[in-house]
């Protein structure tokens, strides 16, 4: 599927396209912010006495909450985008953002907390669809693969910001302060949006498809309760574990029925029919699978284990920011030169690497070997976010354009939590199993809630006198790390063959006879 012709602005780009590319980068940066602002704070927000006391799998659940809403919510609010108006439904995500963030801020238990984060996933749902829509349409065909480049350059930025703002307020402020943040950004970005957004909408907009996006929200729920409760019970062959699991898979089963019926559909899976798009989809989901579970038990052992403050422990992943920084606005050009299947799969196979090196972590371990990690990790996901999501945006034509970056930030924050889910679960049974035996001196009404993570290990610890609990918590979680980052690799990896296999080739030059010399390599390997 080709872009569809246009005239006028379409074919030259917006005049102030560069700049409005800026606010809405500012736009971006608001969600991007939030959640690297908060691997940082998780183990401020478990600690009882500064934080809320929440135990891991309600960590998890702070970071779930939002990213499954926020999933589920996208391509309605696409949609709605493409019908009311792009800069209006910008606008309204931003202000919905800001209160959300207001109330997550103030929360004084950790299920508010999750019920606040999950009201952000409403407001950043209706965000990030617009700014790829925008883009889209401001910029032509020629240049929208550096404005994505540059666009995508910007998680980058947030991921720099994020962890070292995180840390200074969180030297100097309560836990709250890391969502209250987001305020003064929300007002600049609104105000900006105001002034300089030009308003754009789809012509021939689409129904808005209820029925999918319940199921969609009620499917990814469920598996993901699922496997965060694995995590903490004592044996995963339990209903309470493989009901919801086994259940959310079937609502999954029927969601994806359903969408290919409908002349509507929230998700149209006919597009995946189309090898740039599947390939690059998946690409983009193994991806961020890797990431998200390792920065989530990354940001806890650098804290609870090397017993770094949240300041520190947020400066040490500027190595993978600054890998985003330096090569994101660059891979365009390395696309064009070498094709978008070749720098995605070289890209992946630097990330594999990268979250192989993670197993090098140990309790003494010399922590430059971390950052050699991060920078690997950061430069490999620069070459393969730009590449692959501007594969998507290329499919669809320009008035569907909130359709392709619903798909890219679906499939990202699907993989956010399941990585978080999957990955932290692996970690909280494999330190339960480990600390097992060396909890039997404490009190047994303690047992069990001092194996739910290292956190409460430690105040438990600190609060009945016992610092030997701590060499073999930091020894369990270390071990947990490491098989969880053993299944990121793997996962990694398979995003190779999956690019390998469905992401086309660079297409040739035409040749005199005006067929092109590289017609073998449109397709497969």
């Amino acid at each position: 599927m080709t872009s569809q012709p246009s005239t006028g602005p379409a074919q030259t780009g917006h005049p102030r396209r560069w700049t409005i590319l800026g606010v809405l980068i500012v736009s971006l940066l608001v969600v991007v912010l939030d959640n690297t602002v908060l691997n940082v704070a998780l183990k401020t927000i478990a600690d009882p006495k500064e934080g809320l006391g929440a135990t891991q799998s309600q960590l998890e659940w702070a970071i779930n909450s939002y990213t499954l809403v926020f999933a589920g919510l996208l391509f309605t609010f696409g949609v709605i985008g493409d019908r009311i108006g792009r800069k209006r439904m910008l606008i309204i995500g931003l202000a919905l953002f800001g209160l959300s963030s207001l109330l997550s801020s103030y929360a004084t238990s950790p299920t508010q907390l999750i019920w606040a984060r999950a009201a952000m996933g409403f407001g950043g749902a209706a965000i990030m669809p617009q700014t790829l829509s925008i883009i889209s349409n401001i910029f032509t065909p020629a240049e929208r693969g550096r404005a994505i480049g540059t666009w995508a350059g910007a998680v980058g930025i947030g991921i720099a910001i994020g962890p070292v703002t995180g840390g200074i307020l969180l030297d100097h402020f309560w836990w709250g302060s890391v969502f209250l943040i987001n305020v003064p950004v929300i007002i600049i970005g609104i105000a900006a949006i105001v002034v300089l957004v030009p308003e754009s909408r789809n012509p021939d907009p689409r129904k808005i498809d209820w029925v999918g996006v319940a199921l969609s929200v009620v499917g990814l729920v469920l598996v993901t309760y699922g496997i965060i409760e694995g995590g903490q019970k004592t044996s995963w062959i339990q209903f309470a574990v493989l009901g919801p699991i086994i259940g959310g898979l079937v609502v999954l089963g029927f969601f994806g029925w359903y969408e290919s019926r409908i002349d509507h559909p929230s998700l149209n899976v006919r597009l995946f029919r189309d090898p740039r798009l599947s390939a690059s989809v998946g690409a983009i989901t193994l991806v961020f699978f890797g990431m998200a579970g390792v920065f989530f038990f990354i940001s806890i052992y650098l804290q609870s284990v090397r017993n770094y403050t949240p300041l520190q422990a947020g400066l040490l992943t500027l190595p993978f920011a600054a890998a985003q920084l330096i090569f994101s606005p660059r891979s365009a050009k390395m696309v064009e030169r070498y094709g978008a299947k070749a720098v995605s799969t070289v890209g992946l196979i630097v990330v594999t690497m990268a979250i192989l090196t993670y197993q090098l972590a140990t309790v003494n371990s010399p922590i430059w070997l971390l950052e050699i990690g991060f920078f690997l990790q950061g430069a490999g996901m620069a070459n393969v976010m730009p590449p692959a999501t501007n594969s998507v945006m290329s499919v669809l034509p320009r008035q569907e354009a909130g359709a392709g970056s619903a798909i890219t930030n679906v499939s990202r924050q699907v993989a956010v939590a399941l990585g978080v889910a999957i990955l932290g679960s692996v970690l909280s049974s494999i330190y339960r199993g480990q600390m097992k035996s060396h909890l039997t001196v404490l009190p047994a009404g303690l047992r069990d809630k001092a194996g739910e993570s290292i956190g409460t290990t430690a105040g438990i610890a600190d609060k009945l006198h016992l610092p030997a609990l701590l060499s073999p918590a930091h020894d369990a979680f270390v071990h947990g790390m490491h098989v969880a980052s053993g299944i990121s690799a793997v996962i990694a990896l398979l995003g190779v063959f999956v690019v390998l296999k469905w992401m086309p080739g660079r297409p040739k030059a035409k040749t005199a006879e005006g067929s092109t010399s590289g017609e073998r390599e449109t397709a497969g390997v």
